[in-house]
């Protein structure tokens, strides 16, 4: 189930000073709709490394912030997974899924500069074979549909890097976020050939 019928194909380009509103976006810092709430590695107990902010539909103000443990530099098991305790997606008004532990610091480590993203909308035909980043609509899994377990909706699908950025989600992987049936918690996955 999507979040939204519409899909958006994310096309970035680099931005010409920090991105500072609570639009989607790609690195930097996150820009937090309430109080923050970053991530610690269930197995480090070091801050999770920022790829990027989601504006969730509707008009009220909500965000997803997803990050990840920096997988390449620490050799950290179980990022790929959703409930592990190695990535995660907080939703913001929302709640903290249990197995996450936030501090309150508002910046941390981060993949790359901030990347501005302009939301094109495109057509699930046009999204079908592609492992490109997108917004709503359906997923295209890499080795096979694997929701979380329980009621999620899919939010986004984000591949593991291009020309701006990069991030390990293993060989030609790609990263998939969910939301909560009350739009209130996330949870993210990844997959690779």
């Amino acid at each position: 189930m999507a979040i939204s019928a519409l899909s958006y194909r994310l096309v970035l380009s680099k931005a010409d000073a920090p991105i500072l509103e609570p639009v989607t976006k790609l690195g930097g810092q996150p820009v937090w709709v309430d109080e923050p709430q970053w991530p610690l590695s269930t197995e480090l107990g070091t801050p999770m490394m920022f790829l990027g902010q989601f504006r969730l539909p509707g008009e009220e103000v909500r965000m997803a912030y997803l990050f990840m443990t920096d997988d390449e530099e620490d050799h950290v098991d179980g990022t790929w997974e959703s409930e592990q305790g190695e990535n995660a997606l907080i939703v913001q008004p929302g709640r903290v899924p249990s197995f996450i532990t936030v501090t309150d610091d508002a910046e941390g480590p981060t993949m790359s500069e901030d990347l501005a993203v302009e939301l094109v909308p495109a057509s699930p035909a046009e999204l079908e074979e592609g492992w490109d980043n997108r917004l709503g609509g359906s997923p295209t899994w890499v080795q096979g549909e694997e929701y979380p377990p329980g009621d999620w909706s899919f939010l986004l699908q984000l591949n593991d890097g291009g020309e701006f950025y990069g991030v390990n989600f293993g060989d030609a992987g790609v990263g998939y976020g969910f939301l909560s049936a009350d739009g209130r918690e996330g949870r993210f996955l990844w997959q690779c050939s």
